[in-house]
């Protein structure tokens, strides 16, 4: 019997996406190999709620952190009371998705795995009025469970370390209902490459230290300060700037890149959107910027060492602190010290190879394989 599945993302930010996108490759590799019979669909469920539902939860997000990061961060603290504020919070959610209850109820699925914690409450609400009788499974895409990926009715949590495993279960959740799978990546970090290979591929240079800058997929960030601040460094290195799909700044980066003489300490070389993030993390040496759950995921498969620049109040100061605890990254507070800080890091090879080593202890490249062969037993 063809059993369907259904995965459910939100493009509030692009990591949520990204994780379902991984499940979903892994679906699509597993299934060729084992001859599993599997209908599998992945939504964006901000598709089937109402317009400025939707803009509420995409644009408005990002410009927020961007202009007002303090506020997204607020109430992140201030939801984070578990079993607070569901009615409430369910009763907005509802009234906002009408559309989304109404293709579960149609569609019905077998399976249903969320990576955002909307589609959970729903799907959770649903079952509990015996609307649904799909089994549920959540995908935190964080190093910390929000209150808001807490409902009652599910099958089992996927969590990205021991620590959220030890949470949930101290909220009562059983332990038998809880993996520790790291957070899902696509299939394709866990395929080891060759660093000076991915360099000569890119055009990079052969023997600088190579620092990923990354902005996230909608290039947010004052990437033109984080580089800036480099600039005084006294290390010979290269800076990789992922723009996502803000092509301005591409193009501005690219003016100011062209500008640099060839035996500057500093380069720059800007890329745009690209789907070759695991190419570009394997010629690197050191990943610079905001520690997202995904990208996190991914420079940890990498063995990459973190230096962290401004992190999101809220759920990325978080993945910050589980960072620095594993000893896998510095941060940064005074942009004006970033490049003092790094010419440390890079006077001490032994650290920053201790660092990177850290990294690839704390990596699950594997999660998304993982994750789904554990769905399909």
């Amino acid at each position: 019997m063809l059993e369907r599945i259904l995965l459910l993302s939100a493009s509030a930010g692009a990591g949520h996406v990204r994780a379902a996108q991984a499940i979903e490759k892994a679906f699509a590799e597993i299934g060729a190999a084992t001859g599993e019979r599997q209908e599998v669909q992945h939504l964006d469920i901000l598709n089937y709620t109402n317009k400025l539902f939707r803009h509420l939860y995409s644009k408005a997000y990002i410009d927020l952190v961007n202009k007002m990061p303090e506020v997204p961060g607020w109430f992140y603290d201030k939801l984070d009371k578990p079993w607070k504020n569901e009615r409430r919070r369910l009763a907005l959610d509802k009234l906002n998705t009408r559309p989304l209850v109404k293709l579960l109820r149609e569609y019905h699925p077998d399976l249903i795995v969320c990576t955002h914690f909307l589609p959970a409450e729903i799907v959770s609400w649903l079952k509990a009025k015996e609307r649904l009788s799909s089994r549920q499974v959540i995908v935190v895409t964080d190093f910390d469970v929000h209150a808001m990926w807490l409902v009652h009715h599910y099958e089992q949590y996927f969590v990205a370390i021991d620590e959220a495993r030890a949470y949930l279960e101290a909220l009562g959740i059983p332990a038998q209902k809880i993996t520790v799978s790291g957070i899902p990546i696509d299939p394709v970090f866990a395929q080891a490459k060759n660093k000076q290979q991915m360099r000569a591929k890119h055009g990079l240079a052969p023997d600088r230290t190579t620092i990923l800058l990354s902005a996230g997929g909608f290039g947010v960030g004052s990437v033109d300060a984080l580089i800036a601040a480099m600039m005084p460094l006294q290390h010979r290195a290269e800076i990789v700037a992922i723009c996502g799909r803000n092509e301005e700044l591409k193009t501005r980066l690219s003016r100011q890149a062209a500008r640099l003489k060839e035996d500057a300490p500093v380069t720059v070389k800007p890329f745009g959107y690209t789907n070759e993030m695991d190419e570009l993390m394997t010629a690197s040496d050191i990943v610079l910027g905001k520690p997202g759950g995904l990208t996190t995921s991914e420079a940890l498969a990498k063995g990459l060492a973190f230096v962290i620049v401004n992190p999101i109040p809220g759920q990325e100061e978080r993945n910050s602190d589980h960072l620095l605890e594993a000893s896998v990254g510095i941060r940064c507070n005074n942009l004006p010290t970033l490049a003092y800080k790094l010419d440390r890091l890079l006077a001490d090879p032994n650290r920053l190879k201790t660092m990177q080593a850290n990294a690839r202890k704390m990596g699950h490249p594997n999660a998304a394989k993982e994750i789904v062969e554990r769905l399909i037993h």
